[in-house]
C-alpha cells in the first residue's frame, strides 16, 4: 500500500474493469457482460435503466461533499466520515479528496475492505473483542497507515491484553465514554477513567484520545433531545480534561471524536475548546474530529429534517439518491401497488415519500400530491392516493424520496449517477458497494 495516498487511486480507478451482469440488479439485461468502463462510454440515460431502481444525483453529492469539507476547514475541525454508510471507496474517494483525515468504520468486515482500497488512515467506531480482528490489526496497523478503534471496559483492555502479549505491538486506542440509555461506552466519567487507566497499564496500548456517540442519546432537535446532546458533549469534555490532570494520554497528539449527521453543530460547540496546539498548556496537541457519514447522500427524511443545515435554513445539504419504482397493479381505487419493497428501499427511518409520476422512467414526470406510501412488503410498496384529482395507471413509474441512506445502499451493489436527477439524466458512473 502506498502511504502517501489517502486512498489507492489505482484501486478505486479498477472498479472501471468489472463485468456488469445479472448479478447487480441495477444493470440493465441489455448491458449484461460489459464492463463498467464501456457502460459509461455508451452514455446511458436514465430511461434505458429498470425499475426498481436507486439513483444517485452527481450535482448533489458533490454540493453536500463541499458543503461539509468548508465547514469543517472553517471550524478548525478534523473530518473523518463514517464509511459504513456507503461502504463505496468511490465515495470514500471523494471526502478524502476534500482533505478528509481518513475514514471511520463500524467493523473488522468494513475495516478489511477500507485497507483493501488502500484507504491509510482508519477509525473503528467499536472496540475489538474478536482475537481475530485484534490480531489483524495489530498486524496491518502502523505509524503511517494508523489503526485507531474504542475501548469502553476494564474487560475490553483485559481481552486486548491477552490476545497481544508477548508481542511488540501497540494499538491506538481511545476510551469511548456513553451515557445511560445510549450505545456502547463506559456509563459515566469515573468508569471511563478507570478504563483509562487500565490503557496507561498496558505496554500493548497507548491512550490517544477520547470516544462518543451522541446520535443515540436523541432522535429529535426539540429543547429536550439537545439538551440530552449538549449535557453529554460536557461530560466528555470532562473527561479529557481529566485525563489530561492525570496524565494518562500516551502520545503528544490526542483526538476528541463524537459528531453524526445530526448535532455535528453541537459537538464543535461544545468540545472546540479543547482544541489544542500544545504550546500553550505544555501537554499534547488536541484535535477534534467529527464523523458525520450521512451528509454526502442526506435524505428527505430523518436528516431533512434534523440536520443542522436544515434547522438554521442556510445551504442546506441536497437529498442524492432516490428510488424509481414501477405501478404493477391498480385494481381498487385510490391503492397502487409499485414493484419496489423492503428488498430495494430503506423503511427504518420513516417510509418513502411519493414525489413524481410519469408514464416512462426518464421521461416527463409530474407532481405527485397527497400520495403517500402506507406499508411495504419484501418486494412491493402500497401507495394511497386521491383517485378523484390523481389518475395512475399499471406501467406508470413513480419517484421516490427516501429517508436513512445508511439503509438504502446495503440494497444495491451497484448503483448509477446521473449527472442530475432533475435535468441531465445522463448517468455519469457507477459506484460500487461492498457490503
Amino acid at each position: 500500500m502506498n502511504t502517501s495516498e489517502a486512498i489507492s487511486a489505482h484501486a478505486v480507478a479498477g472498479l472501471a474493469n468489472r463485468q456488469l451482469d445479472w448479478r447487480h440488479k441495477a444493470v440493465p439485461a441489455t448491458a449484461n457482460g460489459i464492463t463498467h468502463a464501456e457502460f459509461l462510454a455508451a452514455k446511458h440515460t436514465l430511461g434505458d435503466l429498470q425499475t426498481p431502481l436507486l439513483t444517485l444525483d452527481n450535482t448533489a453529492l458533490q454540493a453536500n461533499a463541499d458543503r461539509l469539507a468548508d465547514w469543517c476547514k472553517e471550524h478548525g475541525v478534523l473530518l473523518a466520515p463514517h464509511g459504513k454508510t456507503t461502504m463505496a471507496p468511490q465515495l470514500w474517494t471523494e471526502q478524502l479528496n476534500r482533505g478528509a483525515w481518513g475514514i471511520t468504520l463500524a467493523n473488522f468486515a468494513q475495516l478489511r475492505v477500507a485497507r483493501e482500497f488502500g484507504v491509510a488512515n482508519l477509525q473503528l467506531a467499536n472496540s475489538l473483542t474478536d482475537p481475530h480482528a485484534i490480531e489483524w490489526v495489530a498486524a496491518n496497523a502502523t505509524a503511517e497507515a494508523p489503526i485507531l478503534s474504542w475501548v469502553d471496559s476494564v474487560e475490553t483492555v483485559e481481552g486486548l491484553n491477552r490476545v497481544l502479549t508477548g508481542s511488540d505491538a501497540v494499538l491506538d486506542v481511545l476510551v469511548e465514554l456513553g451515557a445511560h440509555g445510549g450505545r456502547t461506552g463506559a456509563r459515566g466519567v469515573d468508569a471511563a477513567m478507570q478504563v483509562a487507566r487500565a490503557i496507561s497499564a498496558s505496554p500493548n496500548l497507548r491512550l490517544v484520545g477520547v470516544s462518543g456517540y451522541e446520535g443515540s442519546l436523541a432522535h429529535t432537535a426539540d429543547d429536550a433531545g439537545l439538551g440530552a446532546v449538549r449535557g453529554y458533549l460536557a461530560q466528555m469534555r470532562l473527561l479529557h480534561e481529566e485525563l489530561l490532570a492525570e496524565g494518562l494520554y500516551g502520545s503528544g497528539s490526542v483526538i476528541i471524536t463524537a459528531g453524526g449527521s445530526a448535532y455535528f453543530d453541537d459537538v464543535v460547540t461544545v468540545l472546540s475548546p479543547c482544541i489544542s496546539t500544545g504550546a500553550e498548556t505544555g501537554g499534547p496537541s488536541v484535535d477534534l474530529m467529527v464523523r458525520s457519514g450521512a451528509y454526502i447522500i442526506h435524505d428527505d427524511g430523518f436528516y431533512r429534517g434534523i440536520s443542522p443545515f436544515s434547522r438554521e435554513g442556510d445551504q442546506p445539504f441536497h437529498a442524492a439518491m432516490h428510488v424509481w419504482a414501477r405501478v404493477v397493479s391498480q385494481t381498487e381505487p385510490g391503492l397502487a401497488i409499485l414493484d419496489a419493497g423492503k428488498r430495494d428501499l430503506p423503511f427504518d427511518e420513516g417510509l418513502p415519500e411519493p414525489q413524481f409520476i410519469g408514464p416512462l422512467l426518464g421521461g416527463a414526470m409530474e407532481p405527485l400530491v397527497g400520495a403517500e406510501i402506507t406499508s411495504v412488503n419484501d418486494q412491493h410498496s402500497f401507495m394511497t392516493f386521491d383517485a378523484k384529482t390523481t389518475t395512475v395507471r399499471p406501467g406508470d413509474v413513480v419517484r421516490l424520496g427516501l429517508s436513512h441512506p445508511c439503509t438504502a445502499f446495503d440494497k444495491w451493489t451497484v448503483i448509477p449517477v446521473l449527472a442530475d436527477t432533475n435535468g441531465d439524466q445522463t448517468v455519469v458512473d457507477l459506484i460500487h458497494t461492498f457490503f
